[in-house]
């Protein structure tokens, strides 16, 4: 059912499966997920999930990938590169854990790291940028990690339970990414073959 398109120690990523849409349909009501999206105001159903994800796999302008574990073939969660720009070199980075049982794990931290090795390294990228509200400390922590940096706060830009959070923006270039912890050297090494 999975297809493993990049491999992690953990983690896998695979090409989108359509006849995930119960899954996902469970974890785009769940607001724990749908929060940290901006989604939350939204009710998914099974039908319009599966057409999304139908048009996610079909979609050849971005790269939508289920986050898989290793050991189970469990999906876990979805991470992708939208608004490919291959002209200017950049694209936009989303990624949500939906199972509970594996946040806070390191598991998206690995996902986003084979995910950007995949941008920077085959897709050409330069810069990848992500945005986040500023109550997901959790997030802002994984991506600093992965050496993103904050380019941008819109401060006070979304409304929640009646507080105002700010709408933070950050991005990576292709060397910041190359020369830190998380890029592996030897990934896309094929039979003499460098990328």
């Amino acid at each position: 059912m999975y297809y493993p398109k990049i491999t992690g120690e953990r983690v896998y990523l695979s090409p989108i499966q359509p006849d995930d849409a119960v899954i996902y349909t469970r974890w785009l009501n769940d607001p724990e997920v749908t929060l940290g999206l901006g989604s939350h105001h939204r009710v998914f159903s099974e039908m319009i999930e599966k057409a999304t994800l139908e048009q996610m796999a079909q979609n050849q302008d971005e790269v939508s990938l289920a986050i898989v574990l290793l050991s189970t073939d469990r999906v876990i969660g979805n991470c992708g590169l939208m608004d490919i720009d291959h002209l200017h070199r950049k694209a936009n980075l989303g990624i949500f854990i939906g199972d509970k049982a594996y946040r806070n794990s390191g598991y998206g931290t690995e996902a986003m790291a084979l995910l950007l090795d995949f941008g920077f390294r085959v897709l050409n990228l330069h810069n990848i940028n992500l945005k986040y509200f500023s109550f997901n400390v959790r997030g802002e922590n994984a991506y600093r990690k992965l050496g993103f940096k904050e380019i941008g706060r819109r401060r006070e830009a979304v409304r929640y339970n009646g507080r105002y959070y700010d709408d933070v923006e950050m991005d990576m270039l292709e060397d910041e990414f190359r020369g830190g912890p998380f890029c592996d050297v030897n990934k896309w090494e094929l039979d003499g073959y460098e990328f």
